[in-house]
């Protein structure tokens, strides 16, 4: 009972998040967070700390984030299954790469893989799926492992495998913030118009979605599509005629 507690108080957290109210999600994380601890159940309570240390990267504050993803890593390491220890070898990943650690962040992230690969079938318990099926989750962090990193290509790649791994109907919210942040990688290696099908794609997924983070991505899709409309490329012209419909929906 404690445990499920502290994911329905992890959920309130999530939506302070998605809502831009930084400081109630993380109040509502150290809830969560006590009521994991006080369940006993392996694994869970550093599942939240994990979520700290992820909101701690957000907020661009990684001298935190690093103590956080090991601690959290060091409780679970060899006490879980696979699947969901390669949830937080990838936090650990993504926090290396905060603080400039780029041999160690692509290790772990070479770790981060191989414990989904050899993961046995085990059952993932239920707190470990907040953001869906573990595998589209260690794509995304990747993907943001290799964005930091500056690998935008790679960062690209991992993105389009974490959107196709969620069904866009469950996790509508998630699939078009990984397929937006596709496109931002994509549009800075120039492949503009293969950029604006994946906004669009994007776009399509997001319709319904009350999110103000999938707001504001369109506002800055809309930042990134200002040269290449200037410059008359119809496709950005026409994206953006449907992000304005969109935002003032």
């Amino acid at each position: 009972m404690l445990s499920a507690a502290a994911s329905g108080v992890h959920l309130a957290g999530w939506k302070a998040y998605d809502a831009g109210e930084q400081g109630l999600a993380q109040r509502y994380y150290l809830q969560s967070y006590a009521l994991a601890a006080e369940s006993g159940v392996i694994g869970h309570d550093a599942f939240v700390m994990r979520t700290m240390a992820q909101q701690g990267m957000k907020l661009h504050r990684p001298e935190h984030c690093l103590a956080l993803a090991e601690t959290s890593l060091s409780r679970v390491r060899g006490k879980v299954d696979a699947e969901t220890e390669a949830l937080f070898v990838v936090t650990h990943a993504h926090a290396l790469s905060k603080t400039g650690e780029r041999r160690a962040a692509v290790l772990e992230v070479e770790r981060a893989h191989s414990r989904l690969t050899t993961a046995q079938g085990d059952e993932v318990p239920f707190w470990a799926l907040a953001w869906g099926p573990t595998t589209a989750t260690v794509h995304s962090r990747t993907a943001k492992v290799f964005e930091t990193l500056g690998d935008r290509r790679r960062a690209a790649e991992q993105y389009a495998i974490a959107a196709a791994n969620r069904p866009s109907g469950t996790y509508a919210r998630i699939v078009s913030l990984d397929l937006v942040a596709q496109a931002e990688m994509q549009a800075t290696q120039g492949g503009v118009e293969e950029a604006c099908a994946i906004w669009g794609r994007a776009m399509n997924v997001m319709d319904g979605v009350q999110s103000v983070r999938t707001r504001k991505a369109i506002v800055a899709m809309r930042r990134s599509l200002t040269p290449f409309r200037a410059r008359g490329l119809r496709c950005a012209q026409e994206l953006d005629e449907r992000a304005i419909d969109f935002l003032s929906s």
